[in-house]
């Protein structure tokens, strides 16, 4: 199952502690319930679903003298196609300034136009 096959499934609360866990980079779960605004227990729950669908990694860790779990995003493939066109890897991949009129880009985006999906 696809990542966002994943994401789809998930309820509106296991949302909701996704998004946070990715605006914030990382986050304590003792701070995680608090900012859902959900009591604690049920906080437990939303991290540890988080952790079976695979989205988070939860670590043991200390916060404020307490033992607690420091959840982050798990790591995401990239999907490298959306810069290919057939074989060609996109001219702007490590370009400082982009050429829309450069040759290289012209030829890119006729192998995207006529490649068969």
């Amino acid at each position: 199952m696809s990542a966002s096959e994943i994401e789809s499934e998930l309820s509106a609360d296991e949302r909701a502690g996704l998004e946070l866990i990715r605006e914030t980079g990382g986050i304590h779960q003792s701070d995680f319930w608090k900012e859902l605004d959900v009591s604690s227990r049920k906080g437990s729950r939303i991290a540890e679903s988080l952790e079976e669908s695979g989205v988070i990694q939860r670590e043991d860790t200390v916060y404020d003298g307490h033992n607690t779990y420091y959840l982050e995003p798990a790591p995401r493939d990239l999907d490298f196609s959306l810069l290919m066109a057939g074989d060609m890897l996109s001219p702007f991949i490590g370009e400082e300034e982009v050429d829309a009129q450069a040759d290289a880009f012209s030829q890119w985006m006729m192998n995207l136009a006529y490649e068969e999906y």
